[in-house]
């Protein structure tokens, strides 16, 4: 008979690791919200600030457009694993009645979000854009850091592949979705910033409102004082060695993204040369999109059955560094066309299967949202430091296919680097 650890044993349910596996219609409510978050962010990056910008400085479109988007990025390296750490500690009874830690937060996201987004609208300068542009990454990253821990909070880990799958696929779908919905169902900058905000709230608060959050007892609340707070963002490699290197090779795999996906547009326009390079531009992100649904899902329900993490993310890495290679030694339309469905495919992989194999290596039950959060800057730096690394390679260092070759070796090494990780098959 064997025996039962009575330190897991006494762990209240908000800590305990999952074992019931959550059903469609939680992974149906967390595929929405999910949704809903990323159309909020890449809408306005992709559509709504731009216009926004041109309208309000034509002449400085494009300094100005990084200037904001530059300290939105900022901003969300800074709120996300706060808001984790927050969330990780929040304890709420209200009428006698006691709340979970999680679903508080995606509510206050959500509504101060979309509200950011109405304030963020009528803006008519560029103070008033960034500034509106920086409150609402603060409350979709607060938003995100508690949609992020509910897969380790409520998924087995048999189960965290499949469902990751689901999980990822709205950071491509969401900007397909927003931007139809922009452009096609609504007409003008501040109707598009409604819509968006009024899809967000309608995406994301039934999985507030519907699905379970358990509650966390005071005695096992981690404590609330700035200092403490402010070091538990550092998460000791030595101590800690398989999430530094999950962290690490996140890192160098979004690098490689950020490089690949940066200059896309100039790239069709001046290396391509195609007639049409916003429409073909178009067309590629659908067929990324095509090809990361085709695959998110398929490989992460494979991982789980097979039990095995690492060797599907190096496959991944293998799949996207050929797509940039073809992109370095064959600027032409087809090979373009066939490169954005393999990017979309290995990304697909990468995306289900290292979120799963991340959730397996967090160092505490207390702080997953936090850890979640210090792991989302190796997704946000990579948007910072892309453009300082793309424009040398590009201008000054051999044009697009040194960019394009240097982006398939970052690829492959962060795949590649992920065998360092030990404690997952």
């Amino acid at each position: 008979m064997t025996a039962v650890d009575p330190t897991r044993a006494a762990l209240p349910a908000a800590l305990a690791e999952p074992t019931v596996p959550v059903r469609r219609g939680w992974i149906a409510l967390v595929f929405a919200a999910n949704l809903g978050v990323w159309m909020a962010f890449f809408t306005p990056i992709q559509v709504l600030l731009p216009q926004q910008v041109e309208r309000i400085s034509p002449g400085g479109k494009e300094e100005l457009l990084a200037v904001v988007t530059g300290l939105g990025a900022v901003a969300a390296v800074l709120a996300n694993p706060l808001a984790g750490a927050l969330s990780d500690r929040t304890c709420l009874r209200l009428g006698g009645r006691e709340f979970g830690r999680r679903h508080v937060w995606t509510v206050g996201g959500a509504v101060l979000g979309a509200l950011a987004l109405v304030l963020l609208a009528r803006q008519r300068t560029v103070l008033g854009v960034t500034l509106g542009w920086v409150a609402t990454q603060v409350c979709l990253n607060a938003m995100l850091a508690s949609l992020t821990a509910a897969v380790p909070d409520r998924v087995p880990v048999a189960q965290r592949g499949g469902v990751s799958g689901w999980v990822g696929i709205p950071q491509a779908l969401g900007l397909v979705v927003g931007a139809v919905l922009v452009t096609a169902v609504v007409t003008g900058n501040a109707a598009g910033y409604l819509a968006i905000a009024v899809a967000m709230l309608v995406l994301a608060l039934p999985f507030a409102l519907l699905t379970a959050d358990d509650p966390l007892p005071r005695a096992h609340r981690p404590a609330l004082r700035s200092r403490a707070l402010l070091a538990s963002m550092w998460v000791s490699p030595r101590r800690h060695p398989d999430f530094a290197w999950a962290w690490f090779t996140r890192f160098l795999v979004q690098t490689g993204n950020a490089l690949g996906t940066l200059y896309l547009l100039y790239f069709l326009t001046d290396g391509v040369r195609v007639a049409d390079p916003e429409g073909s531009l178009l067309v590629l992100i659908l067929l990324y999109t095509l090809g990361m649904m085709l695959t998110a899902v398929v490989a992460g329900r494979l991982s789980d059955r097979s039990g095995r993490r690492k060797v599907f993310v190096i496959a991944s890495g293998l799949i996207m560094t050929v797509a940039a290679l073809l992109l370095a030694v064959a600027p032409v339309w087809p090979m373009a066309v066939v490169a954005a469905l393999l990017l979309g495919a290995g990304y697909g992989v990468y995306l289900s299967v290292d979120a799963a194999l991340i959730t397996q290596v967090l160092p505490r039950a207390t702080d997953r949202a936090k850890d979640l959060g210090v792991i989302n800057i190796a997704n946000s730096a990579p948007q910072v430091l892309g453009p300082a690394l793309s424009a040398p390679l590009v201008v000054h260092l051999g044009g697009y296919p040194t960019l394009y070759a240097v982006t398939a070796a970052v690829t492959l090494l962060g795949s590649a680097l992920v065998v360092k990780i030990r404690s997952v098959p």
